[in-house]
C-alpha cells in the first residue's frame, strides 16, 4: 500500500511544457519540456507527462531560458539603486550584480538591507572606495580605496560579492585604478571598470586596457562616446586597440544606463562585428524611466543592431555567469542546477527603442517577459499561465 502511494505522487512539483528552450551551455535549441523538483531543474526533455507533475504550465509559442544574469546594475548605495525585486523579476532577471554600491565599509549593511531580503539572487561589485558609490567627495579619495581590506572583504563574502568595481574616479593618474586591480590579484577576482577617461585625467583607453587591465577584467558603458574612443572619430572603425584588448581577454560589456548606449557608436561596432560580451542594463532609476533599458529592452536592441536571439541568450546567461566564475551553477539548465528559468515572448512589430540620448530607432522585434521562476516558484506570471481558471461555479466564499 504504501509502496503504490509513493507511486502515485508525482515526481515534479512543476513542469513548463511545448516551450522553445534556448539552453546555450548545453546546445539546446529547440522545443522541449523542463520539469522542477526541489527547487532545482529535474529534467529537460520532450514529452515529459503531465500526470508526473503536480502544475503543469503551457508555454507553447514561448522561449525557455535560464534566468537573466544582469552583470551591472544599482541596488544599493548609489542615489538611483533601484530595489531588486521591482524591476528584476519583471523582466526575466533572476540574478543581479551591484555594480560598486557598496565598499568593503558598508557590505555588511548592502547584505542586510539588500542581498538577505531579496528574492532576486543579488551579487556585488565591491568598490574599491570603502564608503562605496555615494558621489565625489568620497569617490575621488585615494585614502579610502584599500587593496587589503577590499581582498579580506571578498574573502569573508565570497558567496555574495563577484569582483572589484573603480567608477567615477575624477583625479588625475592610474592610482585608483592599480589599487582596483592590486585588490583583484589580492582576491583572485575580476575587476569592472567604469572610468573617466577625460582629457585631463592623465589617463587614455589604450593604456586602460592594454597596459592595466587583466584578462577576465571587464570593461563596462562599451557604447558610450564620452573619450573612450571605441570609434575613431574620423575614420568610425573600431579602434585597433580595443580589438587588442579583447583578443588579450579583456571583456567588454553593454552597460547600458542613461548615459552609456549611443546609436551611432552601437550600429557602427555591430556593423563591424564588435559585439558585446555581455549583455547588462546599468539599471537605476533614470535609465529604467529614460531609456527603460531592463534586459529584455537590452537584448531587443542587440537583436535589432543584428545579433541572433540565441547569440543574446548566452550573453544574457552563460557569458556573465562565466565572468563571475558563477558557471555552471548560473546561466544554464542543467539537470541539478537550481532552478531559475526566463519564459520569453517574441513580439514582431514596429517599435521605438531610445538611447541614452533619447534619440529614437524603430525596430521590428521586442522581447517580453512572460514568466519567471526563481529556485522553482513562480515569482512573475504576466498573462497568469499558471493560475487556475475562474468559473461562476467556483464562487469565492464570503468571509463574515
Amino acid at each position: 500500500m504504501a509502496a503504490a502511494l509513493l507511486l502515485a505522487q508525482p515526481r515534479y512539483d512543476v513542469v513548463l511544457k511545448h516551450g522553445h528552450v534556448l539552453d546555450p551551455a548545453n546546445q539546446v535549441d529547440g522545443v522541449r519540456d523542463v520539469a522542477i523538483a526541489g527547487g532545482k531543474i529535474a529534467r529537460v526533455a520532450a514529452g515529459i507527462p503531465a500526470a508526473e507533475a503536480r502544475q503543469v504550465i503551457d508555454v507553447k509559442g514561448l522561449y525557455v531560458t535560464p534566468g537573466l544574469v544582469d552583470l551591472h546594475a544599482h541596488v544599493f548605495g548609489y542615489e538611483g539603486a533601484i530595489f531588486p525585486d521591482d524591476t528584476a523579476l519583471p523582466a526575466c532577471t533572476t540574478t543581479v550584480v551591484d555594480a560598486g554600491g557598496a565598499g568593503w565599509r558598508s557590505f555588511d549593511e548592502m547584505r542586510k538591507r539588500i542581498i538577505e531580503p531579496s528574492r532576486t539572487r543579488v551579487l556585488a561589485f565591491l568598490n574599491i572606495v570603502g564608503h562605496g558609490m555615494i558621489g565625489p567627495k568620497f569617490e575621488d579619495d585615494v585614502n579610502d580605496m584599500d587593496p587589503r581590506k577590499t581582498a579580506d572583504t571578498i574573502a569573508a563574502n565570497r558567496g555574495h560579492i563577484a569582483g572589484i568595481k573603480l567608477a567615477h574616479f575624477g583625479g588625475v593618474g592610474w592610482i585608483a585604478l592599480d589599487r582596483a586591480i592590486a585588490a583583484g590579484k589580492l582576491s583572485g577576482a575580476p575587476v569592472m571598470v567604469d572610468d573617466k577617461i577625460f582629457t585631463n585625467t592623465g589617463r587614455t583607453s589604450r593604456e586602460k586596457l592594454l597596459d592595466r587591465m587583466r584578462p577576465g577584467d571587464i570593461h563596462t558603458h562599451m557604447y558610450n562616446d564620452r573619450q573612450l574612443e571605441l570609434l575613431d572619430r574620423h575614420s568610425g572603425k573600431v579602434q585597433p586597440y580595443m580589438i587588442e584588448a579583447r583578443r588579450r581577454g579583456v571583456l567588454f560589456d553593454l552597460g547600458h544606463g542613461a548615459g552609456s548606449f549611443l546609436w551611432p557608436v552601437a550600429t557602427k561596432a555591430m556593423a563591424q562585428g564588435f559585439a558585446p560580451d555581455t549583455i547588462s542594463t546599468d539599471l537605476h532609476a533614470s535609465s529604467i524611466l529614460g531609456a527603460q533599458s531592463d534586459m529584455p529592452n537590452c537584448i531587443s536592441k542587440m537583436m535589432n543592431l543584428g545579433m541572433t536571439l540565441p547569440e543574446a541568450i548566452a550573453r544574457s546567461t552563460t557569458a556573465p555567469a562565466k565572468a563571475i566564475a558563477r558557471f555552471p551553477q548560473l546561466g544554464t539548465l542543467s539537470v541539478g542546477q537550481t532552478a531559475d528559468i526566463a519564459v520569453l515572448q517574441m513580439r514582431s512589430g514596429v517599435f521605438a527603442y531610445k538611447d541614452a540620448w533619447q534619440k529614437k530607432m524603430l525596430g521590428t522585434k521586442r522581447l517580453e517577459c512572460a514568466l519567471t521562476v526563481r529556485e522553482g516558484q513562480v515569482v512573475f506570471d504576466r498573462d497568469g499561465r499558471g493560475f487556475p481558471e475562474w468559473t461562476t461555479a467556483g464562487e469565492y466564499e464570503v468571509i463574515r
